[in-house]
C-alpha cells in the first residue's frame, strides 16, 4: 500500500470531515437543508476550501453513497465466497444485504435523491462511473452464484432467461422493500410486522418458482441465515473478514443478527 504524503493525508482528512458533517445535515434537514455554505460554517472552512473538494452539494451526496457502496461490495464478495451450495450462498447475500442496511440505514434515502435527474445531472462523470462500477460488481457476484447453480445442476433456467434477469428480479424486490422501509412509518399498521422476513420469504418463493434446488420446502434457509449471521458476528479475529473498511474509517460488522435472508 502506497504511503500518503502529509498533504495527501490532510486533503483526505478534510474530505472525510466534510462528508461526516454533510451526512448529519442530510439526516437532520434533508436535501434542501444541505448547503455548501452551511457545511463550511460548521467546519470553519473557507468557500474556496470547500470547492477544492466538491463542486456542489450533489457531488457530496454521491460521494456519501459511493463510500457506502464500497462496503456493500465487500459484503457481497464475502457472501459469494460462503462455503455452501449455491442457494445457501444466495442466502448469504441476503444476510450481507441486511448487514448493509443496518450499517447504512440512510443509504436508500441518498439513492432516492440521486435518482432525481436534477440532482444526477450535476454530479461528475467520475463519481457516476464509480457508482455504476460498484453496482455492476455486486450484480456480478450474485450472477456468478446463479451460474454456479446452473453448472452444478441445482438450477435450469427457462429458455431465453439469463442469470442477470434472475438477479434483477431479486434486486428489484430488495430495492423496492428497502426504499419503502426508508420512507414508510405505517408498515406495522398495514400488517407487515416483519418486513425483512417478508422480503426473504417472497424471494424464496421466486427462487422456488425457478425450481432452484434445494427448494425452500426441502431445506430450512432461515436456519442457514441465522448461522451465517452468527459466524460473521463472532468472527472478530480476522480483520479482513469481520470488518469493512471505507476511506479512513473501519466499521465492525454489527453484532445484531439479521432477521432474514433477503438477497441483493
Amino acid at each position: 500500500m502506497a504511503v500518503l504524503t502529509r498533504k495527501q493525508r490532510e486533503v483526505r482528512d478534510r474530505e472525510s470531515r466534510i462528508l461526516d458533517v454533510a451526512c448529519e445535515m442530510l439526516i437532520e434537514h434533508g436535501y434542501h437543508g444541505l448547503s455548501m455554505d452551511r457545511i463550511a460554517e460548521v467546519l470553519e472552512y473557507s468557500k474556496g476550501t470547500m470547492y477544492q473538494h466538491f463542486s456542489c452539494k450533489e457531488e457530496i451526496i454521491l460521494a456519501l453513497a459511493n463510500a457506502s457502496l464500497t462496503d456493500r461490495l465487500a459484503l457481497f464478495r464475502r457472501a459469494a465466497a460462503f462455503p455452501g451450495r449455491p442457494r445457501e450462498r444466495i442466502v448469504a447475500v441476503g444476510v450481507a444485504s441486511e448487514f448493509f442496511v443496518r450499517l447504512y440505514p440512510h443509504h436508500f434515502r441518498l439513492e432516492q435523491v440521486l435518482r432525481l435527474s436534477s440532482v444526477w445531472e450535476k454530479t461528475s462523470p467520475e463519481r457516476r462511473q464509480f457508482m455504476h462500477h460498484c453496482e455492476s460488481q455486486c450484480v456480478g457476484c450474485v450472477s456468478g452464484i446463479v451460474r454456479d447453480a446452473m453448472a452444478s445442476g441445482d438450477l435450469t433456467l427457462p429458455d431465453g432467461a439469463t442469470p442477470e434477469q434472475l438477479v434483477f428480479g431479486l434486486w428489484s424486490m430488495s430495492f423496492g422493500a428497502q426504499t419503502i422501509l426508508a420512507s414508510s412509518t405505517s408498515l406495522v399498521d398495514i400488517g407487515i410486522g416483519e418486513p425483512h422476513r417478508a422480503l426473504a420469504l417472497n424471494q424464496a418463493r421466486l427462487l422456488d418458482g425457478y425450481h432452484w434446488r434445494p427448494l425452500s420446502t426441502e431445506f430450512d434457509y432461515e436456519v442457514t441465515a441465522e448461522r451465517i449471521a452468527t459466524e460473521w458476528s463472532a468472527d472478530e479475529t480476522k480483520p479482513a473478514d469481520s470488518q469493512i473498511t471505507s476511506g479512513d474509517s473501519t466499521k465492525t460488522i454489527l453484532s445484531t443478527k439479521p432477521t432474514s435472508a433477503s438477497a441483493t
